[in-house]
């Protein structure tokens, strides 16, 4: 089954943005291309708190995913 994420809520769209984004600096810190602070300084440019739990739990699970302490 597909879903067309185009078709989805504002705020479901949005989520997986910042998924993709907690995966991708988890990558780059795992890599030794960024660093922590790279995390810290995209967290801090979110202004809604649930986003920004969203992002901290994303960012945890690719920690765990990616082996990364």
């Amino acid at each position: 089954m597909s879903i067309n994420l185009s078709l989805l809520p504002a705020d479901e769209k949005n989520k997986v943005e910042l998924d993709k984004q907690a995966s991708f600096l988890v990558w780059k810190l795992r890599e030794a291309i960024a660093g922590p602070e790279e995390i810290i300084e995209q967290r801090d440019k979110i202004v809604d708190e649930q986003e920004k739990a969203w992002f901290d739990q994303s960012i945890e699970k690719y920690k765990r995913v990616m082996g990364v302490a």
